[in-house]
């Protein structure tokens, strides 16, 4: 069956790929349309003894202030709940957003909380690189976990000291992204850098909006000139994003060694190469004996001499398996050779060893990435 099978596969020719088009908006962004990180420190109220301790400084403080701000006022010594936890709050902020929409926000202890499951977060100030406040977080704390510790026993899930807020950050400052250059120029940048990509790009827009309107920069960018009244660049832009381009996919194949994947585009060409697989198997097998003399003998002889010896035994074996294989491959594409070992019952171990040592041996004409 296998030579049957080596046989079909040497007279197999590689078929090429088929050209897919992707519109234009999948390959990259434009310059200046980009999401923005928020950060805020709060409090974690409601929780049922699994808050920060006595010994956080920082929890108490913290208290202390939020409470001042509401008219009451403590020491800090006097606070000594274990139902508040100091937390960071974090969220993402997209290109644009208008006063009142409602963004999701993370929420992770930063003190020696046990758990934040059935906490509230109280209004906290989400701040800017600009250091001003784009959002402010509060709710109910949405937490994937648990932990319960009795007489030093502890039963965990997951994570409970970090927690999700959905939605519970309303923007108060609107964002609206400016990607339209100064000297009426619009900038596309490309996620995967490519001259192929970049040209395609370039004429595509230029195909369809007008010749000249549109050149690639660089590898990663793509220049648009617009001449328009600004009212008018939403439908100019709608227009470009409807773009399809055939991008050029460099030929990389990646290969994951801790979990045995291998990744690899389909037209990802092999020169004729030969491959020879032979099952070894080496085990190696210790055994320990013990040795007990006679007790009255060596008591008679020595009677502070009797021992026990414990001896180990090496047993090394070598078996050469009777499924040695070799296989020959025209030129081809890795999906073929992957699918034909496949098939041939290589495991996923061997056959990224077999990948490595034909990209050593030159045959493989891609990047190989192992991770």
């Amino acid at each position: 069956m296998r030579r049957v099978f080596a046989l079909l596969l040497a007279l197999a020719a590689p078929l090429p790929a088929a050209a897919q088009e992707v519109p234009l908006k999948a390959l990259g962004r434009f310059d200046g349309w980009r999401e923005n990180a928020l950060v805020g420190y709060g409090l974690v109220i409601g929780l049922s003894g699994s808050g920060d301790t006595r010994q956080s400084a920082v929890t108490r403080q913290a208290l202390r202030n939020a409470l001042g701000r509401l008219g009451t006022n403590v020491e800090s010594a006097e606070i000594s709940s274990r139902n508040v936890a100091v937390v960071m709050v974090t969220a993402t902020l997209p290109p644009s957003a208008n006063v009142g929409d409602r963004i999701d926000a993370t929420i992770a202890s930063i003190g020696d909380a046990r758990s934040l499951a059935g906490g509230t977060l109280i209004m906290t100030p989400m701040l800017g690189p600009d250091g001003r406040t784009y959002a402010l977080a509060q709710g109910q704390l949405l937490v994937g976990g648990h932990r319960f510790d009795s007489q030093l026993n502890r039963e965990q899930r997951n994570y409970p000291t970090s927690a999700i807020l959905q939605g519970g950050a309303t923007i108060e400052a609107s964002v609206d992204s400016s990607i339209l250059k100064p000297g009426g120029e619009l900038s596309f940048l490309l996620a995967e850098p490519s001259f192929s990509t970049a040209e395609r790009i370039a004429a595509g827009i230029a195909g369809r909006l007008g010749p000249g309107i549109a050149w690639a920069r660089n590898a990663d960018e793509v220049r648009v000139r617009y001449a328009g009244p600004a009212a008018n660049l939403t439908a100019f832009l709608a227009d470009i994003e409807r773009v399809t381009v055939r991008p050029d996919a460099p030929p990389r194949v990646v290969i994951n060694e801790r979990t045995g994947t291998v990744v690899a585009g389909g037209d990802v060409t092999l020169s004729s190469v030969v491959i020879a697989q032979g099952d070894i198997k080496i085990s190696v097998v210790a055994e320990n004996v013990a040795s007990q003399p006679d007790f009255y003998a060596g008591f008679a002889s020595d009677p502070g001499g009797v021992r026990s010896l414990v001896v180990t035994n090496t047993r090394l074996s070598v078996a050469q398996g009777a499924g040695d294989r070799t296989f020959r491959f025209p030129s081809t594409t890795i999906a073929d050779l992957v699918q034909a070992l496949s098939n041939a019952r290589v495991d996923t171990q061997r056959m990224i060893g077999i990948l490595q040592a034909i990209k050593a041996a030159g045959a493989l004409h891609a990047d190989l990435v192992i991770r």
